[in-house]
């Protein structure tokens, strides 16, 4: 995949905040691209066919992460988690321009300090670090567009995640986040 030229879509980042795979591509990939891409919050665990528990080797995420210079990993006490709330609030904070930074401290918080984002105290932690409202957010994850918005990208997405759309391309998977090492180093 080439950069895109002038014209060309923006490419995508298509994630969930409760999956360790998507914390080291969401930290890397910014860099990767060149260029911040637009993050779109896709529900994984509403995805026929979805069983976010089934194939995560914890000993190849913790060696992935250390790879790619990232804080040791911290499992949640439950894991995996319902990143349901957390991933109402990344959507909510798509909506206001704040995506990265919330996905960001939201997977951080998740995969750096071990809290369970199914807690909505821990997913307001994540949106304080990017100065998002207490109020404000929990009024907006209860709002019916955002939650339309969440239910029609997560209809939408591939089943792997992370996934990369550039272009005509989609990347998914451990494709899309060796794409983001190899761009990265």
């Amino acid at each position: 995949m080439e950069p895109r030229g002038e014209g060309a879509a923006r490419p995508r980042f298509l994630y969930d905040v409760g999956d360790p795979w998507c914390w080291i591509a969401g930290e890397g990939v910014n860099t990767a691209l060149g260029e911040v891409p637009e993050w779109v919050p896709v529900l994984a665990r509403a995805r026929e066919g979805v069983d976010r528990a089934a194939g995560v080797d914890r000993a190849a995420v913790e060696r992935a992460a250390a790879e790619a210079g990232l804080s040791a990993v911290r499992w949640p006490a439950t894991f995996p988690f319902d990143s349901r709330t957390a991933m109402l609030a990344a959507t909510f904070a798509k909506q206001s321009g704040r995506a990265v930074a919330y996905s960001l401290a939201a997977m951080r918080q998740a995969f750096a300090a071990g809290r369970d984002l199914s807690v909505t105290d821990n997913v307001l932690i994540a949106a304080a670090a990017c100065e998002i409202h207490p109020r404000a957010l929990l009024k907006g994850i209860e709002l019916r567009s955002v939650r339309a918005a969440l239910e029609e990208a997560s209809a939408a997405a591939p089943a792997e995640l992370p996934a990369l759309a550039i272009g005509g391309d989609l990347v998914c998977g451990a494709d899309a986040l060796a794409l983001i090492q190899s761009r990265h180093d």
